[in-house]
């Protein structure tokens, strides 16, 4: 019983830290190399640059897009 709670507190401040990384704008590349190795392994894998310029274009918009507030 003791063990759940444990286990459950420490999965919960795992979700919490991902929020609150991916609120400032610090992607997951981690969690990405994970997925990407079990699901995609047939795929080239980006890079850390690549999969963070990536994160950045998809939150503020890249070239010929409009975003952000100006």
């Amino acid at each position: 019983m003791f063990s759940e709670l444990v286990q459950a507190g420490m999965q919960a401040g795992r979700y919490l830290g991902q929020s609150m990384r991916l609120m400032v704008g610090l992607p997951e590349y981690d969690t990405y190399v994970a997925h990407h190795e079990k699901t995609h392994p047939d795929l080239p894998m980006m890079s850390y640059e690549e999969f963070f310029r990536e994160r950045q274009e998809a939150r503020y918009g890249g070239a010929g897009k409009r975003g952000g507030c100006c």
